[in-house]
């Protein structure tokens, strides 16, 4: 079964220097590969939900207070 992205080859050689899988496992997978020209991922990564912004309280238009005269 050959690759299906170079994320998934890289996964693969991963589990072989860590001794999950065995060579010829690894070797069967890129020879059937070829030379094909792998995409980076199959799927793109989910984006992380931005956060909503909450509404800030509008302020209320007040007329300056005037400063008191003396008379």
């Amino acid at each position: 079964m050959p690759f299906k992205s170079q994320a998934q080859r890289r996964k693969f050689a991963e589990l072989l220097v860590t001794g999950k899988i065995s060579n010829e496992t690894y070797e069967e997978w890129n020879r059937s590969t070829g030379t094909a020209r792998l995409p980076e991922r199959v799927k793109p990564k989910p984006r992380a939900k931005s956060k909503t912004r909450t509404k800030r309280a509008t302020k209320t238009n007040r007329k300056p207070k005037s400063k008191s005269r003396p008379k």
